[in-house]
């Protein structure tokens, strides 16, 4: 039989404040390979489309408070 655990090297800490928050992103930083140099323009908004959004993700995010007022 296979065991199925998984064990987090470093659990998160749920109820930290700041600090254990950027503790948690400096151990994931070198686990994010960063491109030597990127080509991105920006896109005129005539070039985008079909993009949809499911009515609950709309309605979801229509409801969110904006930056927690």
């Amino acid at each position: 039989m296979t065991n199925l655990k998984v064990h987090a090297p470093a659990p998160a800490d749920l109820e930290g404040g700041l600090a254990s928050l950027r503790g948690d992103c400096a151990r994931m930083a070198p686990h994010w390979a960063v491109p030597e140099h990127s080509h991105a323009q920006p896109v005129p908004p005539s070039h985008i489309h079909g993009v949809t959004v499911p009515v609950r993700s709309a309605r979801l995010l229509d409801a969110m408070s904006d930056y927690g007022d």
